[in-house]
């Protein structure tokens, strides 16, 4: 990461991560699990940390059948990380980590709206924020989402856990024999037509010089080595 020093970080999880076998429904040990690393992972290394999740395990919208419309679809899918919000959330308070969710539009009677400020302030006093239903609109994945938040909130690298070791030149489980890169910089990454993250949260990225490291979900517990600079996963800076 050149040296330098994160202090914030935005980790993105998908939400195939709370699933059952397969990465659908609901597992309510997952959430636990996962809160449980990642506050082991908060003491060793004092880090300042904010959340995006999906929401893949319950609905996907462009995964819509096609007497779905694509908006609804789209905001059934912001709603679905709602649900996997309020459901990590509850893990983190219940074992003892002071939390906030924000939505990207307004659920006054669940979580607080997106306000940048004051989720900044959040942040700052040591609480995990999570942020859920994407960036409010249709049209839009949690990619972007991830991608505005993490630069709107000052943050110093987005972290995106994935169901592989990072970012390889083909897709490995088609191709055993495909590269995995270490590093890349965002121009190699637009002209190999590597699929980091979708166009719009990957334009943000690249403007405002946003970092992103692609991980192993398996990897979680390992998130402190990365922090420090460990090389695990993909690098794209």
């Amino acid at each position: 990461m050149k040296k330098v020093k994160i202090k914030r970080v935005l980790l993105k999880l998908t939400g195939e991560l709370f699933g059952e076998e397969g990465g659908k429904g609901i597992n309510f040990t997952s959430y636990e699990n996962i809160a449980s690393q990642l506050i082991k992972i908060l003491r060793r290394t004092k880090i300042e940390l904010a959340i995006v999740v999906g929401g893949g395990n319950i609905f996907r919208g462009r995964e819509r059948a096609s007497k779905v419309d694509e908006v609804s679809a789209d905001y059934m899918g912001m709603l679905a990380t709602v649900i996997n919000g309020m459901a990590l959330q509850e893990a983190f308070e219940r074992l003892g980590a002071p939390t906030r969710m924000m939505t990207a539009f307004e659920i006054k009677s669940v979580a607080e709206p997106y306000i940048r400020r004051r989720a900044i302030r959040h942040i700052e006093k040591g609480r995990i924020v999570i942020f859920t239903a994407g960036t409010g609109s249709p049209f839009f994945t949690t990619d972007s989402g991830a991608a505005l938040r993490a630069i709107e909130t000052d943050c110093n690298v987005i972290l995106k856990a994935t169901g592989v070791d990072g970012v390889y030149s083909e897709d490995p489980a088609k191709n055993p024999k495909a590269k995995l890169y270490k590093s890349l910089s965002y121009q190699e990454a637009l002209e190999k037509g590597l699929k980091i993250m979708d166009a719009t949260a990957f334009a943000l990225c690249q403007k405002h010089k946003m970092p992103i490291i692609v991980f192993n979900i398996k990897d979680l517990s390992k998130l402190d080595k990365i922090i420090r600079g460990q090389k695990i996963g993909t690098l794209v800076s």
